[in-house]
């Protein structure tokens, strides 16, 4: 199969982490043609189709330093490989939201594109937890300052944190004293303009933000603890969190078998869902990550269970 891969600048790739680099190593050893471009290659002109303007064909090298060599490079109609890979990294900015337009008008062509880009556009990483209100802690949504101050009276111990934030960026803890409350909230809702996230602080962090990878609607069956280091309440390897390799509770696999099916059927082939104790905090389908981390520490292959399903689901569509 001719696989594009819609992604970062390969040369920024850290290849001893990176999961899309996994993915490519995995199809690679199978024979499969790996492509790549940018999102801003992505062209359409009327009388046309949905093009990536000088996308490159790659051979990886086996050299963690200088990965890969191109090929070959060409203007290549999106319909025209058997699968798209949308694995742009967060921040689902309006760049991002106008590459799964431009993806989904590839789709109308003729492109198969995982995950779906209807599917990532109604999934927003953090918003898309309050479908599955059985699974999550008490949680507010708004942009109104007297709403967060009655919810941290009720709550005690709370958590703050932007809508469009990654890698644990903007997030806030308050505690029962609401020691600088009111200037949380300025920075983060701007005079009442952005909306907030604010829930229960889940004191379980320290046994780390767990990262459950669910691929073809099935979880993986070893997760990604992410522990906080020193003073931080924040796990995110951005943060400095340290990732360990754990077997799933019969939680985490609850959840897992829960939310796999039901986001499977919506197009979205790989999920990471971030969970707290018993509680999810994130539903993450723009670029999930941890396959390698998750793969060296426990020997189970994240990646050859990724390409398996994407070649499953390659498979189901020819027929």
């Amino acid at each position: 199969m001719k696989l594009l891969f819609v992604a970062d600048p390969l040369a920024t790739f850290k290849t001893y982490k990176d999961s899309t680099f996994a993915m490519m190593r995995e199809a690679a050893k199978r024979g499969h043609r790996i492509l790549a471009c940018e999102p801003q290659q992505l062209v359409w002109q009327r009388g046309s189709r949905v093009t990536a303007r000088g996308a490159v064909e790659i051979a990886l090298t086996g050299d963690p330093h200088d990965w890969f060599t191109v090929t070959s490079t060409a203007d290549l109609a999106l319909a025209d490989v058997d699968a798209v890979l949308m694995r742009k990294d967060p921040p689902f900015d309006s760049e991002f939201f106008y590459a799964t337009h431009l993806l989904s008008q590839a789709e109308r062509e003729g492109a198969r594109v995982f995950n779906k880009p209807q599917a990532l556009r109604e999934h927003p990483e953090k918003l898309a937890i309050l479908e599955f209100p059985q699974f999550i802690s008490p949680t507010l949504v708004t942009r109104d300052p007297a709403e967060i101050r009655a919810f941290h009276a009720e709550q005690r111990d709370i958590i703050l944190k932007p809508l469009d934030g990654m890698g644990g960026m903007g997030i806030f803890r308050v505690k029962e004293d609401g020691l600088n409350l009111g200037s949380i909230i300025e920075t983060l809702n701007k005079d009442g303009t952005q909306t907030v996230m604010v829930q229960r602080f889940i004191p379980a962090i320290t046994e780390g933000d767990k990262r459950i990878l669910i691929i073809g609607g099935k979880p993986v069956p070893y997760c990604l603890a992410r522990i906080p280091q020193g003073n931080e309440v924040r796990g995110n390897l951005a943060a400095g969190g340290k990732g360990v390799a754990r077997e799933l509770t019969a939680r985490d696999r609850e959840i897992g078998e829960y939310l796999g099916p039901i986001l499977a059927a919506r197009g979205l082939l790989l999920v990471g869902v971030d969970v707290i104790g018993e509680h999810v905090t994130e539903i993450n389908v723009t670029s999930p990550t941890c396959f390698q981390e998750i793969t060296d520490q426990s020997g189970f292959d994240v990646a050859k269970m990724f390409v398996d399903a994407l070649e499953q689901a390659m498979a189901g569509t020819a027929a």
